[in-house]
């Protein structure tokens, strides 16, 4: 099969910029770099074929950096929820300038990143923990690091903070030890101190928490066969602190490149690597759009690598608008951008995957499930006509009748990176006929920004595909009782389990301390629990307030979080003063 891909000429320019301006979760100073137009009507086809399925979809590129708000009240649920959030990466950054530990202000950040990590866990995603940014180097020209002049006292009281305020939290992480150690933003020190710095941190995290997985070096770069890259693993593998998962970053590049060349240093060195690997930041600032999204997906499912997407906002936006993917007016209400269309269409793919064969410029995601089959497609390298080749559709389920199969296809526009508040734009909507168990859909890419959507479905069904252009409204907090308190229950569910964020809203008068009772169904039971202890696991379930949420200011809000196997559905919480 062809996995070459030739990308958009802007790619290439950035690539050397990427070097030295990339950022870990936000640009803090963004490089003015002018695209060249896309090429013009450059035809090419593509071609997926039902009969070579693979695994279930895992959506595994559903990560951001940042993007939840300080106190991790927005954005609204559905806006994670309907892309199948997986990963966010934090740490507090660009709160105070300068900001963190050698600041003096490293509570600010733990608060925040403790917030946005509970909230995390309550939508069902992975934290990746990002303690630079809490040690203060986020790019704010820092006047210490780790280890100067051999002292490693400071750092050693830091981690020491640092692994009592996560085991407090009382929710696993992933612990990205250190952000683009090669690049002076965020290391402005020699390769051997962050070794040393490495070393030292990881059998400190092995020891506290023996069951988190440690992230590295989340390189400002890509694999290479020679330089940083391969220094890195020979110093983990001689040291024996081999991260479990490794990482890089795509800014920008392409991850099946980046898995092959990964794969060969590794093996040659016999390293194992079980993970999947991590490019924790990926898509540049000119590819954040939905012809590049959609590319960056197919090319890391292609690849069996996560992908966080990169987040180049600065100040309050970094913390904010999912990483880019939503806009948000003066009454903080959000809208969503084309490509979290792109996201949320990603997400309602379900069933099996399917094979794509990918043209130079463009690739696929495609999936097949009983009376449905999904394809995503995306370039951003050109325009012209997309040839979509469906192959083998007498392999689908539920799909063809008399030979015939509706193709409803979709344009997701880009809009100038302004809001798309209407959804995807219908360009074909018929039924047709199929030849040798086929068809071919074209798509007539004349905006290089713009995504693409195939939904196929059965020749009787008049229904609406569903990426229809409809956003659920942001959940609500209820309005305060007059007096004690209230709580509500939101639902992540999934056959055989279930996460639920629980909001405690105070009355007309303070809370100093809460309790809330939950009847769970019947079979149902409380498996972990974060921001409250539980008084048991199955039944009638009695939660009360943390250390550090029991006071709640009048009219306020706050939130914790559990774990169940079995049915959620129907939970009414109560709520009353401690």
């Amino acid at each position: 099969m062809d996995t070459s891909i030739r990308r958009r000429p802007v790619r290439r320019l950035l690539a050397a910029a990427t070097a030295a301006a990339a950022f870990a979760a936000a640009s803090l100073v963004i490089v003015a770099i002018t695209a060249p137009p896309a090429a013009q009507a450059a035809d090419e086809s593509i071609s997926v074929n039902f009969s070579v399925a693979g695994g279930s979809p895992t959506y595994r590129a559903s990560g951001w950096i940042y993007g939840m708000t300080e106190n991790a009240s927005g954005p609204a649920d559905n806006f994670y929820r309907e892309v199948k959030f997986r990963y966010m990466r934090a740490g507090g950054a660009q709160l105070d300038s300068p900001g963190g530990w050698v600041s003096g202000r490293y509570d600010r950040r733990w608060n925040a990143t403790r917030a946005q990590l509970l909230r995390t866990r309550s939508l069902g995603g992975e934290f990746i923990l990002l303690p630079h940014d809490l040690w203060g180097a986020d790019g704010y020209p820092i006047s210490r690091f780790p280890g100067d002049n051999g002292d490693w006292s400071d750092y050693d009281a830091f981690l020491t903070r640092l692994i009592n305020d996560v085991r407090a939290a009382g929710v696993p992480v992933q612990w990205d030890i250190w952000n683009e150690p090669n690049l002076g933003l965020f290391w402005n020190r020699p390769q051997s101190q962050y070794f040393e710095l490495w070393r030292r941190t990881y059998p400190r995290i092995r020891a506290a928490f023996p069951s988190h997985l440690i992230v590295g070096p989340s390189l400002a770069g890509v694999p290479s066969t020679g330089g940083w890259w391969v220094q890195y693993l020979d110093f983990v593998k001689s040291t024996n602190t081999i991260p479990d998962i490794f990482s890089w970053h795509a800014l920008p590049s392409d991850p099946v490149a980046n898995v092959a060349t990964a794969n060969s240093t590794l093996d040659s060195r016999g390293i194992p690597h079980p993970r999947p690997y991590q490019i924790n930041e990926y898509g540049s600032s000119s590819e954040q759009n939905p012809g590049d999204g959609s590319w960056y997906i197919a090319r890391l499912e292609r690849a069996g690598a996560d992908g966080l997407r990169a987040n180049w906002a600065s100040g309050g936006n970094l913390h904010n608008d999912l990483g880019n993917l939503l806009v948000h007016n003066s009454a903080g209400v959000h809208q969503p951008k084309g490509e979290w269309w792109v996201y949320r269409f990603y997400g309602s793919q379900t069933g099996t995957i399917a094979s794509v064969t990918p043209s130079a410029a463009y690739d696929a995601f495609a999936t097949k499930d009983s009376g449905v089959a999904k394809v995503l497609v995306g370039g951003g390298g050109t325009t012209g006509n997309i040839a979509v080749n469906l192959q083998r559709l007498d392999t689908t389920s539920g799909l063809v009748q008399n030979n015939r199969v509706r193709v409803v296809a979709e344009r997701i526009p880009y809009n100038g990176g302004a809001a798309v508040s209407g959804g995807p734009v219908v360009i074909q909507d018929s039924v047709v006929n199929l030849s040798s168990n086929g068809t071919t859909v074209n798509l007539p890419h004349s905006n290089a920004d713009d995504a693409f959507t195939i939904t196929l479905l059965p020749p009787g069904n008049t229904t609406p595909p569903p990426t229809s252009p409809t956003v659920a409204p942001p959940t609500t907090t209820p309005p305060p009782n007059p007096t004690g308190c209230a709580a509500s229950v939101s639902l992540n569910s999934w056959t055989g389990g279930f996460v639920a964020t629980v909001r405690v809203t105070a009355g007309s008068a303070p809370l100093n301390g809460w309790r809330v009772t939950v009847a769970l169904p019947s079979g149902a039971s409380v498996t972990n629990t974060w921001g409250a202890s539980a008084s048991g696991s199955t039944g009638t379930v009695q939660f009360a307030n943390a250390s550090w949420n029991g006071s709640v200011a009048a009219g306020q809000s706050t939130e914790f979080g559990f774990q169940g196997s079995g049915s959620g559905a129907g939970m009414t919480p109560t709520c009353a003063p401690a």
